[in-house]
């Protein structure tokens, strides 16, 4: 089966692509239990349209999948309609980051690798009513990231020509590769990912860009990277030698996002509130042994946890989202107990942003998350109520079941979602009973 048609550059054509394909794409496939929401696209970065995405977690046995691009929602719509064409549940979120100036844990080093007092969260649950309002609050901060980008890829021209390379042209290679034109952010992957097509263009695949990888830029490759890069069928080639320019190279080319690129936690979460999406916080978690073993050791947020959680409660937060692939149980567990403790809902999805990743991941299964399924469930059906009429968005002071228990809202919601017709998801209200 070619699904390349699924990420052809017209919407349209990936749409009715899907559509065409969609009994093929799903015959033999073995229907799971397994959701996930964290899924990025090309809007971002991915080798994935958003049609394609939803086509291969279709192929996976996926029963809901979410797109979650960074700075964009440009995506959501086409992510929608390619839930209707494939009979797949969908999901709509945006990644962004924010300054914590003003909070309790101002300075301190949190989720974010890169920026001390910057955080990652997460709209989820975007209202499809939404979208534009969501794209006019996201348009300075890509503005700027774009501005930023470019002083990035200038730094990196100095790397390159110490190694006697040709620069690299912002608007030529890597906004060319980008969806920026469309709505999409541009990322350092996408930097990342030009100099790596342009390395593989000068030296084709193989020992001679292995060596000058390794003697001319001082970049050590891992002994099973090396193997995939002497393979020239490969097919995720590029996004190999992506991730060893990751480590090598961003901390000598990043340079640190400004107040209009990284707003106000308060500000944001303040928006998401008000559009009935769903703001999260983003664990990432202390790193040790990494359990996936493809972190290196970091101190991130565990140490004062116990302070975070509340903290981010007061600020307006109402869920908080984590991969269980990257922490130990014993982390999982200490962070279940603080959000039932602060009332705060769980949100989990695995990060998807190359073609080398699984769409399942077995251990969303295991006992100790099957809430997180039940949480998709009622993610998916606020998402399409809150679209249908405001006052039914999960959290809305305004919702008839707003003085309830947060497990009981979260149960009656989760039920609504699993009877949605995902090929009629705007008829959610003829499932309401309460």
């Amino acid at each position: 089966m070619d699904l390349s048609k699924l990420n052809y550059p017209d919407v349209s054509e990936r749409l009715a692509a899907a559509a065409a394909l969609a009994t093929e794409i799903k015959a033999g496939v073995s229907p799971t239990s397994e959701v996930n929401n964290h899924v990025h696209t090309i809007y971002s970065f991915s080798p994935y349209s958003p049609t394609l995405a939803a086509a291969m977690a279709a192929r996976a046995g996926l029963r809901a999948v979410g797109i979650m691009d960074h700075d964009s929602v440009a995506g959501c719509g086409e992510m929608i309609e390619a839930g209707k064409a494939l009979d797949i549940a969908t999901t709509c979120g945006c990644e962004i980051r924010v300054d914590m100036t003003g909070t309790a844990v101002e300075g301190r080093k949190i989720n974010n690798p890169d920026s001390a007092n910057n955080i990652y969260m997460a709209f989820h649950g975007i209202p499809a009513t939404t979208f534009k309002a969501v794209a006019e609050f996201l348009k300075p901060i890509n503005q700027s990231r774009v501005e930023r980008d470019k002083k990035e890829v200038e730094k990196l021209n100095l790397i390159l020509a110490r190694a006697s390379l040709p620069p690299l042209d912002f608007e030529r290679d890597i906004r060319a590769i980008s969806q920026a034109d469309n709505g999409g952010s541009i990322t350092e992957r996408h930097i990342l990912y030009a100099l790596s097509l342009k390395l593989i263009d000068t030296f084709g695949k193989g020992q001679a860009l292995i060596a000058f990888v390794n003697d001319k830029m001082g970049i050590d490759i891992p002994a099973k990277v090396q193997a995939f890069l002497l393979d020239p069928e490969n097919p995720h080639y590029a996004y190999d030698l992506l991730g060893v320019f990751k480590s090598a190279i961003v901390p000598d080319m990043f340079i640190q996002p400004d107040a209009v690129e990284c707003v106000s936690v308060y500000g944001a979460v303040d928006f998401a509130n008000h559009i009935g999406a769903i703001p999260v916080y983003a664990y990432l978690g202390d790193v040790g042994e990494s359990p996936t073993g493809d972190k290196k050791a970091e101190k991130f947020e565990d140490d004062y946890l116990d302070e975070l959680i509340p903290e981010l409660k007061k600020i307006g937060f109402k869920a908080i989202t984590y991969m269980p692939p990257r922490n130990t149980l014993a982390q999982l567990q200490r962070l279940q107990r603080l959000c039932r403790d602060n009332d705060l809902m769980e949100i989990s999805g695995v990060d998807i942003n190359s073609s080398r990743q699984a769409f399942t991941c077995p251990i969303i299964m295991e006992p100790a998350f099957q809430h997180l399924t039940e949480a998709t469930w009622a993610l998916i059906a606020h998402e399409k109520l809150a679209a249908a009429h405001a006052n039914y968005a999960l959290f809305s002071p305004e919702n008839p079941l707003a003085d309830r228990p947060l497990t009981e809202r979260l149960s009656k919601y989760a039920d609504i979602g699993r009877r949605i017709n995902h090929r009629h998801p705007e008829n959610v209200l003829d499932l309401v009973s309460f």
